[in-house]
């Protein structure tokens, strides 16, 4: 059977946009070997409302597919199942969601994705489908169950990436922990931030993930196993979320290491500045009891001591102020207190 794409494209405004920019919804449909595949990125509540009709989904299904609050799931039906998942996004920034959400209604003869175009390897999947007919059958050429597997790993390589860029950050801040010239604390934190997000979207996927593999399999042809296909899929899952957790605890290991380090520095600097301090209290001692305004030996009053000169009751106050001082200074050098 000759396979051919239908592509229709139907612009409209979401309902509410943001103040600052219109988002454009856009939607994709594509013929495939026995099933029609629906793409609709930045959803809006017409298209939804017009999507429930022509496949008779429940609502509450249909007003969680465009909510981005929602928690990962599968829904399962007699005739379909939908499933929302998450995914990290490219970069996290302020005033960004944590995840981006995909939603799915699979069923025998149909695939509909839902998104808000964040997801970019399902927008270049979408894309090259309608440019190359190659690609196009070797994806869409067996069964809706066959494309979502090929969906989902796709978006689950995108999160090894994602990883391994975690992975090159967390060396790059054992470089800079041991490093006295660089400040770490805010690249700890903002690292320890997007590991925790990861982990709290790696570990509800995964168990998504194995329930839409033992779900899906009526949606694919009998002779192709969707179940070792998903397998494949939740072992790099399982890889990412063991990562994950090692690079939690290393995380842990540099905190701990940077706030002694940064400690052990403080602790450097005020020691040098307490034993400075206390070796200028001799001479500030004398030259307080010679600022008094009373007779003293050598004072101005008196002036009587002359036998080293003019000067010779300034160079008595210098020696009288660096014995004690000089003292001061053996002591600590003897008790080891001085910074090396």
């Amino acid at each position: 059977m000759k396979k051919e794409l239908f592509i229709s494209r139907l612009p409209h405004l979401r309902r509410h946009p943001q103040p600052a920019e219109i988002i454009q919804s856009k939607l994709e449909t594509i013929q495939g070997n026995g099933f029609t595949w629906t793409d609709i990125q930045n959803p809006d509540r017409a298209e939804i409302e017009k999507l429930g009709q022509m496949y008779n989904f429940n609502s509450l299904n249909l007003d969680d597919s465009i909510s981005k609050i929602q928690l990962a799931k599968i829904d399962n039906y007699d005739d379909h199942s939908f499933i929302i998942l998450h995914f990290p996004p490219l970069a996290l920034k302020r005033g960004m969601s944590r995840f981006n959400q995909l939603a799915v209604f699979i069923g025998k003869d149909y695939l509909v994705t839902i998104h808000y175009g964040e997801l970019k390897p399902l927008v270049e999947m979408v894309s090259r489908c309608k440019d190359d007919s190659k690609y196009r059958n070797e994806l869409l050429g067996k069964s809706s169950g066959f494309l979502l597997y090929k969906i989902v790993d796709a978006l689950v390589d995108e999160l090894l990436h994602t990883l391994r860029r975690i992975v090159e950050n967390l060396d790059e801040i054992e470089d800079d922990v041991f490093d006295e010239n660089k400040s770490t604390p805010k690249k700890i934190s903002l690292l320890r931030r997007e590991i925790t997000i990861l982990r709290r979207i790696v570990h509800p996927l995964r168990k998504t993930v194995l329930e839409t593999s033992k779900n899906t399999q009526r949606f694919s042809n009998p002779d192709d196993d969707l179940v070792i296909h998903f397998d494949d899929v939740i072992d790099h899952i399982d890889k990412v979320a063991e990562t994950l957790d090692e690079a939690k605890e290393t995380m842990e290991i540099y905190k701990d290491t940077d706030f002694l380090l940064s400690t052990e520095k403080s602790n450097k600097i005020l020691a040098t500045l307490t034993i400075i301090f206390t070796l200028t209290i001799p001479p500030t001692v004398v030259g307080a009891i010679y600022g008094m305004n009373i007779n003293l030996p050598g004072g101005i009053q008196t002036g009587s001591w002359t036998f080293l000169g003019e000067y010779t009751a300034l160079i008595i106050m210098l020696i009288l102020s660096m014995i004690p001082s000089g003292l001061l200074y053996a002591y600590f050098y003897k008790k080891k207190w001085l910074a090396d």
